[in-house]
């Protein structure tokens, strides 16, 4: 069965783009030029994936997303954003989107970024146990974290960290979330940064170039996919 993609942009030139794109990645397209068409377009046809701009002539993505995520929808939803926009980024993701790509953006990121979604919303109602990547491995089961079959020894923050990335894995985590879930009495941002410095000390080869906790500048950070 195909996918079915709602594009949801005011700028034609940035629908045909989304549209020739997408089907040519063997999605099916709905489109919608405002937030209310959208409104409209996601109960006509329920669709398995959204692309959302947050800059809609009628009424802010942000509007749009709540809405949806009110009514009950859990569809995956990507945003659509300029890089400028960080506060409406965090926002977005804050309301429950799934991912977010810039413009201008490369058409296989963002068919990258979909499947990542749509695969993290089938595997939602199973937790995740073990994760596996380049040689790191977290067994959530276990408690246990290794690189190339050593053991690792973390503090018990540094592996709730790690462990609530991974169970994330390949999604956008924002400052908040993080802080939120792992410490829940504070909001300083530099007390996570310290911390993540600290993870990515033992769990990444080079530190200071990550390839396993990417940082998502102003927003948050993303365990890259198992």
């Amino acid at each position: 069965m195909t996918t079915r993609v709602l594009i949801v942009d005011d700028e034609p030139p940035i629908r045909k783009l989304l549209g020739v794109g997408l089907k040519a990645g063997g999605f099916a397209v709905v489109e919608a030029t405002n937030g209310r068409t959208a409104l409209d377009r996601m109960e006509e046809h329920r669709p398995d994936v959204a692309i959302l701009d947050l800059g809609l002539p009628d009424m802010p993505g942000q509007e749009v997303l709540a809405r949806w995520r009110a009514a009950g929808l859990r569809i995956p939803v990507v945003i659509l954003s300029s890089r400028t926009d960080e506060g409406g980024i965090v926002e977005a993701l804050e309301l429950g989107a799934d991912d977010y790509v810039t413009k201008p953006f490369g058409m296989q990121e963002l068919l990258a970024r979909l499947r990542v979604a749509l695969r993290n919303r089938a595997q939602a109602q199973g937790e995740v146990t073990l994760y596996r990547v380049d040689g790191l491995e977290v067994d959530v089961t276990r408690r246990t974290v290794r690189m190339e079959g050593r053991d690792l020894h973390l503090t018990p923050k540094e592996y709730d960290l790690l462990c609530l990335l991974v169970q994330h894995a390949g999604r956008v985590l924002t400052h908040k979330f993080l802080l939120d879930r792992v410490w829940e009495d504070t909001a300083d941002v530099q007390y996570l940064r310290v911390y993540m410095r600290q993870l990515r000390q033992k769990i990444e080869p080079v530190p200071d170039q990550p390839r396993f906790i990417l940082t998502e500048t102003g927003i948050g950070y993303r365990m890259r996919a198992g």
